[in-house]
């Protein structure tokens, strides 16, 4: 099958935002948590966090223009400078989820997904109590992609914190997504050498 520019044009919007939102294949999928400072929490999904670098150790995710639709999660991210990553595991799936729903801004994510929310030390944002793996970062800059006005996000990590020592031991269970709404398990399959060229 072979799709051209032309042809994915006049797809009907939700068709063509189904296909290329998943032909990239599984995604890793997380739980943003912000507050306002009204000190109202949101707590919304994401399938586009990407590591940027580890000296700084630099997280970014990517977020629709802001004048499509709301955006709580940028709001307040622009408004305090701090937000948490949170990873999914699999018995969360059906609650992160809900999150994707378009709450009144006045309204939390946490309460009304049924999600616990924790505080780490003196941390600014809420992370999520059930996640295996909580990042707390910081904004540093946020690039506007001007041929669609797509915002991309930039933080440095301040903190992680996990339920194991063991790093690889968080990952067990985690859910990954392709396009919208189809959640996956992730299985390791190998663990292969650095690969070094003399």
């Amino acid at each position: 099958m072979i799709i051209k520019k032309a042809e994915i044009e006049k797809f009907e919007r939700l068709k063509r935002v189904k296909l290329i939102n998943s032909i990239c294949g599984v995604r890793g999928v997380h739980l943003i948590g912000t507050k306002s400072k009204s000190n109202i929490c949101n707590l919304a999904i994401f399938s586009s966090v990407t590591h940027l670098g580890s000296n700084p150790p630099l997280l970014s995710f990517v977020s629709r223009p802001s004048n499509m639709v709301k955006r709580d999660t940028i709001n307040n991210i622009q408004e305090t400078k701090y937000y948490t990553i949170n990873s999914i595991h699999t018995n969360m799936i059906k609650n992160a989820h809900q999150t994707s729903g378009k709450y009144h801004f006045e309204k939390s994510e946490f309460k009304e997904c049924d999600i616990k929310k924790e505080y780490i030390d003196t941390f600014p944002a809420p992370f999520v109590d059930q996640s295996n793996i909580k990042i707390g970062l910081k904004l540093i800059e946020k690039i506007i992609v001007k041929h669609n006005k797509t915002q991309i996000v930039i933080g440095e990590i301040i903190l992680i914190k996990t339920k194991y020592q063991n790093i690889e031991q968080n990952f067990r269970d985690t859910a990954s997504i392709i396009g919208l709404n189809s959640y996956y398990k992730h299985k390791k399959l190998t663990e292969l050498p650095y690969v070094k060229i003399k």
